[in-house]
């Protein structure tokens, strides 16, 4: 069965705002193209357990020139237990297949100067709309992240790291990576693991506010609304 494209197309929010170095607005869809949803996708345990079918979000994975070489799948719970925030309740409910390592979860193409980058595809969704004219990519794991192959054309790295000791080293190693092949790179911690815990806990206004705080200064940062 083939995977079934969302089919939501709702613009996200508008809120009016001042033109600062983040801004809420924006008009895209919610939906990216390299998301799909498949209505029963295949897993198991362990190779000799038994067939289960579950919901999932599906994410293509590409290289640099667009090629896909993995997916990576999120398997849901249709009751949504928000407990597990809408994840099945396997043992596994997050499982890559391809070749992960120096690729992502391509969620914008732009052809611009500022590219955003972060480990979970709920962390680059939730800083998404801050970023209007940044590309966006999801690495997908901490030592994905840490091994993400460098765009040539950004000038500007922003890196949203998660909070706790994986996501700080990757980042670094990241980060590190990208200074020394000439490009500027910033790293963005969140308060609680991860900007998409941010978000649900305080709003897009506090995720705005917590993130302007660590962006670099006006003359370093190209103006990112």
């Amino acid at each position: 069965m083939r995977p079934r494209a969302t089919g939501t197309r709702t613009p996200l929010t508008k809120r009016p705002h001042g033109r600062t170095s983040i801004d809420l607005r924006s008009t895209e869809p919610l939906a990216p193209s390299a998301l799909r949803f498949h209505p029963a996708a295949f897993y198991r345990d362990a190779p000799e357990s038994p067939r289960q079918t579950w919901p999932a979000l599906l994410a293509a994975v590409t290289d640099p020139a667009g090629t896909i070489t993995g997916v990576h799948r999120t398997y849901l719970d249709p009751s949504f237990d928000f407990r597990r925030l809408g994840k099945a309740p396997v043992a596994s409910p997050r499982r890559s297949l391809g070749q992960i390592a120096g690729n992502g979860a391509r969620l914008r193409s732009r052809d611009s100067p500022v590219l955003l980058v972060g480990e979970g595809l709920e962390t680059v969704l939730s800083l998404m709309p801050l970023f209007l004219d940044a590309g966006a990519i999801a690495a997908l794991s901490a030592a994905h992240l840490a091994m993400l192959v460098l765009p040539q054309c950004p000038t500007m790295l922003l890196i949203a790291r998660d909070n706790d000791a994986a996501g700080r080293n990757a980042a670094e190693r990241l980060r590190d990576r990208a200074e020394a092949a000439g490009l500027a790179a910033a790293v963005l911690r969140p308060r609680l693991i991860d900007f998409n815990a941010d978000l649900r806990r305080w709003g897009h206004d506090a995720l705005a506010e917590r993130v302007r705080t660590q962006l670099p200064t006006a003359g370093r940062c190209p103006d990112l609304a």
